[in-house]
């Protein structure tokens, strides 16, 4: 029987019950907004997501309209975006944009590499190019006027007699080394007078000339650059011709006109100081017959070979001489720049002589055709 007070039981739609979002574990209730953007990673470390089993760093929709990668899939994206950790999001370059620079191409990279490794070529080049430029500029003044002598003078005198005492000494000690090796090989044969026209033919044709040419640029060569690269870099040249006066002129030709005048003599007298030596170990030293030892020299050794060391001595003196005067009319950065092109005319002019000695050498036995 039913009670009076008992009010009949209303039967209608359930209340609405707070959902919990399958994605990240965020309770959604009707008429909530929607979630806003979370990072990846600090929903990773917050533990959202876990309570559905979406691993960390899982690919896929994520939270919020946000893939597992950062990328929001919401309304009003325009392209996708990168949500960088803690940073602000960037938008990655589109189909038809350009690639950034930093992404060359193979063929780009290809060819760089190709141009860096020929660099050197080029540059090598150059200098040989700038170096023939310079000589033909200076001895293209020859014939003109003015002639400023001094100048031709006193180039002559620091390159000729400020290196006659280093050349002298070398001179004298490499025929006395040639003379007592020529003599203690020489004797085990019964031939020790054969070493003074040895020494002669190796002082004559090679010895004398390169050696000359070595110690000249180690003297003139170096003093010359850093001369005119001081004359450079205190702006003397810039005064030179804004008076009017050229400059290879004034400076480079005296120079290359002395160096190939006073180089012969050079060498001329080194190679009689080193006979001198070579006679003195040999005769006085080691008891070789004094007139066998000069016979042997008349008999073997020929004005051709004297006059061969003579012409090489011509084109060393030149090519020292260029290198210097190159190195430093060039230089550049200062008291360091100064120094490098010193030390440059050393290196380059003692390689370059040897460089020459050779195409010299075979040219000249071709010529000459000194054999006996």
């Amino acid at each position: 029987m039913a009670n009076d007070d008992d009010e009949p039981t209303k039967v209608g739609p359930a209340p609405a019950q707070p959902q919990r979002s399958t994605e990240v574990g965020v309770a959604v209730g009707p008429g909530a907004s929607a979630p806003p953007e979370v990072d990846v990673g600090q929903a990773e470390r917050a533990g959202i997501g876990r309570d559905v089993g979406v691993p960390p760093g899982a690919t896929g929709p994520g939270i919020g309209g946000v893939h597992a990668t950062g990328a929001p899939s919401g309304p009003g994206s325009g392209q996708p975006q990168i949500v960088s950790p803690g940073g602000a999001p960037q938008t990655p370059p589109a189909p038809g944009e350009p690639t950034p620079p930093n992404q060359e191409s193979v063929g780009k990279a290809v060819w760089s590499g190709v141009k860096d490794a020929g660099m050197p070529v080029v540059r090598f080049l150059d200098m040989i190019g700038g170096h023939l430029i310079l000589a033909g500029k200076a001895l293209s003044w020859i014939p003109r006027r003015p002639f400023r002598g001094k100048n031709y003078l006193e180039a002559a005198e620091y390159i000729g007699w400020g290196s006659l005492p280093i050349v002298l000494i070398v001179g004298a000690f490499t025929g006395m080394v040639l003379s007592i090796q020529a003599v203690y090989a020489f004797r085990q044969l019964g031939f020790e007078s054969y070493s003074g026209a040895m020494t002669a033919k190796a002082l004559s044709i090679e010895l004398g000339p390169v050696l000359t040419s070595l110690m000249l640029a180690g003297r003139a060569g170096a003093g010359i650059a850093t001369e005119l690269g001081t004359m450079r870099i205190s702006e003397q040249i810039d005064a030179l011709e804004s008076m009017a006066v050229n400059p290879i002129q004034y400076l480079v030709l005296p120079r290359l006109v002395a160096a190939m005048i006073v180089m012969p003599i050079l060498t001329l007298l080194f190679f009689i100081v080193g006979m001198g030596g070579g006679y003195l170990v040999a005769v006085v030293l080691e008891g070789v017959s004094a007139g066998q030892w000069i016979a042997k020299i008349r008999d073997i050794v020929e004005f051709t070979d004297v006059l061969q060391g003579l012409i090489k001595s011509v084109f060393f003196g030149m090519l020292v001489t260029l290198i210097g005067c190159y190195q430093g009319y060039n230089a550049t950065g200062g008291g360091r720049g100064v120094g490098i092109g010193t030390t440059r005319a050393v290196v380059l002019g003692s390689v370059s002589t040897l460089i020459l000695d050779y195409f010299l050498t075979d040219i000249l036995l071709n010529v000459f055709s000194t054999h006996k």
